[in-house]
């Protein structure tokens, strides 16, 4: 370890930090999961080459490294520990090109999700994957986590967004995947592969993105209010199975409510026990809107529709708030399931029966557009107890048999590891990491993390 800091230093200067903040700052990301000691050094990469000769001295001293972008991950996937390098792309936040004729944008991996959105806005595009976090998340994170958000019922997960990367691989070799045509299938698409691979199998160094002109039309927005969650869940399955198609539709269950109502002074839960935003845009939303202000009503919902955008922007307020209100109200471990649509009511019915055997309150929220969830378990201290992890792992096997998925867009990283065998079987299992093998036959990316 002390020769591949020596040799790091020699190599890069002053990219290379040892400093004990900054490497107090390695060990965790927003999960709040913590590594038991700090990382031997962080690399501050500036180019690729940067990349290329971290990655050299890597494979050749056979020093672990963990590839991290703003810290923003909910799983532990990017947190360094003892005798590893953390090797930052933050300084590596570029545009290198937009090509509004083509609809796609080069960029650098620390760029900001919402800071390239603003200047894609400057010429009426956009970026469509967008995670909570975008203000503060980074294209390359969002691309190697397979990031989702509010919009991606309707305009996709981050890998539809991804024409082509540059990715380093364990040995400082550079591969260009994918693509810019619209269509690609030359040998094995491991651009794909690449995407969500949670810094396993190589280290992304740019992107080349699919970009999209402004929507023109309306926006209408629908927020409504029931007596249970599972008639919202009822609402937004039945939304979807009448061939709408809301950009977005947020669910939120009673205690996330009250929690709102705490942290910003609304009355949220005097309307009902669950809460359903819908937003249509598009040149057909007020038409779209009005039908599935039919359905909500017809299925007991209290709503309103508006078609202002200042008003819409009040209604999903609430959506917005959510996370800090349960966040200040303990230590939050905010997990992630998703399961097929119309099986929405079902998964709420099982979370209610794990809050009920393990006396729990368990807080949710829903990308109900897309059948994603996310249970919320508050705790104090910094350590998630035995019963919440047990309660979890309740929580993720009713979502498996429901024929739904450990994660929707968070990733497995060291926080899901233990369950995902239930989810794969043994023969896949065992054959990612043979496609893991095959990337880095040393083992020295992102170790411990996924598997």
């Amino acid at each position: 370890m002390t020769n591949a800091l020596a040799l790091l230093k020699e190599a890069l200067g002053d990219a290379v930090t040892t400093d004990a903040a900054r490497l107090a700052s390695a060990q965790v990301d927003e999960s709040g999961h913590r590594s038991d000691a700090p990382p031997l050094a962080v690399v501050e990469a500036r180019s690729i080459e940067d990349v290329q000769a971290t990655m050299r001295i890597a494979s050749q001293t056979r020093t672990p490294v963990v590839t991290r972008g703003a810290g923003t991950g909910l799983a532990g996937g990017a947190i360094g520990s003892a005798g590893e390098i953390v090797l930052s792309t933050m300084a590596m936040d570029q545009v290198l090109e937009i090509n509004e004729a083509d609809l796609l944008a080069v960029v650098q991996p620390g760029i900001l999700n919402g800071r390239l959105n603003e200047i894609l806005g400057e010429r009426g595009l956009w970026f469509a994957p967008d995670p909570a976090s975008k203000a503060i998340s980074s294209v390359g994170g969002n691309i190697a986590t397979n990031a989702g958000g509010l919009l991606c019922a309707k305009y996709g997960v981050t890998r539809d967004a991804v024409l082509g990367l540059k990715v380093v691989l364990a040995d400082g070799r550079l591969l260009t995947l994918g693509h810019r045509s619209v269509k690609g299938v030359t040998g094995f698409d491991l651009t794909a592969l690449m995407v969500g691979s949670e810094g396993l199998l190589g280290v992304i160094v740019e992107a080349t993105v699919r970009i999209r002109r402004a929507v023109e039309g309306a926006v209408a927005t629908i927020a409504s209010f029931y007596p249970g969650v599972r008639d919202a869940a009822a609402a937004s399955a039945a939304i979807t199975a009448a061939g709408l198609q809301p950009a977005i539709m947020e669910l939120i269950d009673q205690p996330t409510l009250n929690a709102i109502d705490a942290y910003v002074g609304s009355s949220l839960s005097t309307r009902g026990t669950a809460h359903l935003a819908v937003q249509f845009d598009g040149p057909a939303a007020a038409d779209e809107a009005r039908r599935a202000l039919e359905i909500i009503t017809e299925l007991g919902g209290d709503a309103e529709l508006t078609t202002d955008r200042a008003e819409a922007e009040a209604l999903l307020a609430a959506r917005r708030a959510a996370h800090p209100s349960l966040a200040a109200m303990g230590t939050t471990l905010i997990e992630d399931v998703s399961v097929p649509r119309t099986r929405l009511p079902d998964m709420f019915d099982a979370i209610a029966e794990v809050e009920r055997k393990y006396g729990l309150t368990i807080p949710t929220l829903a990308h109900a557009g897309d059948g994603n969830l996310h249970p919320n378990f508050i705790f104090e201290g910094a350590d998630v107890p035995d019963e919440i992890w047990e309660a979890a792992g309740e929580v993720f096997q009713a979502a498996l048999r429901l024929g739904g998925t450990l994660t929707g867009e968070h990733g497995i990283g060291l926080l899901k590891k233990r369950w995902l065998g239930h989810e794969l079987g043994a023969d896949q299992l065992e054959l990612q990491r043979e496609i893991k093998r095959v990337f880095d036959p040393d083992g020295i990316l992102n170790p411990g993390k996924v598997f």
